[in-house]
């Protein structure tokens, strides 16, 4: 647990020391993951993502997909597609340039618990439909839930949270963005939890600060009795 926690401060540091600064927003995220049957689910994301802490939109991010289990908990594999809108500033203006993104993704989550550690890890692949463009990414992420006040991530249960995930483009320039969290977590029952947390997004050349605060909604399948 040291080493891990050690980790992702040494890459926070990192992040801080090589890119330049600019003003903090905020993403207000909606997980949602509805179980089918025992092995097929649902799932579907808002991400409503702002230059300030509430108002001036950047980007308005809607996100679904069908997963399959391969294993009962701890192995998952899904098809997605994706509808983002962005709303970029153009240099030296008070104005905004609209521009849409379809995407579709194909994605393998695998989880693992030692302890009171709970790891995961999610590959994803992305096919992105811009408006003048077409590209692939590459994505991995790693997050960490450490229960504080339980044993286990139950109900009641206060945690840490952190992950860091690194993207990278199919053609040059390869790194494309790189972002590391930490948060303050709270189980409210065994189908919502939620997270206030800061985000560091690093990009080649600049860097942004990102409140985000999450609500997760996981139904679990329930058998007819």
């Amino acid at each position: 647990m040291k080493q891990l926690l050690l980790a992702f401060t040494f890459f926070l540091s990192l992040n801080f020391a090589h890119a330049q600064d600019s003003d903090t927003g905020n993403w207000f995220i909606y997980f949602g993951n509805q179980a089918i049957n025992k092995k097929w689910n649902w799932h579907n994301e808002v991400q409503y993502r702002n230059y300030n802490f509430a108002g001036d939109m950047q980007q308005l991010l809607l996100r679904t997909g069908i997963g399959y289990n391969l294993t009962e908990n701890n192995n998952n594999i899904l098809l997605g597609y994706g509808f983002i809108n962005s709303e970029n500033y153009i240099p030296g203006t008070d104005n905004k340039l609209a521009n849409h993104e379809h995407r579709i993704y194909q994605q393998f989550i695998t989880r693992q618990n030692f302890g009171r550690i709970y790891l995961q890890h999610r590959y994803r692949v992305e096919e992105r439909f811009l408006e003048n463009d077409f590209q692939v990414r590459f994505r991995y992420f790693l997050a960490l839930n450490v229960p504080i006040n339980k044993p286990k991530m139950e109900d009641k249960a206060f945690y840490l949270s952190a992950y860091n995930e690194i993207f990278l483009n199919a053609e040059s320039p390869t790194f494309d963005r790189d972002r590391l969290y930490g948060a303050l977590g709270y189980v409210i029952n065994k189908n919502f939890r939620v997270e206030a947390g800061f985000m560091r997004q690093i990009q080649e050349k600049t860097g942004r600060n990102q409140f985000q605060i999450v609500i997760y909604n996981n139904i679990p399948f329930k058998s007819a009795k």
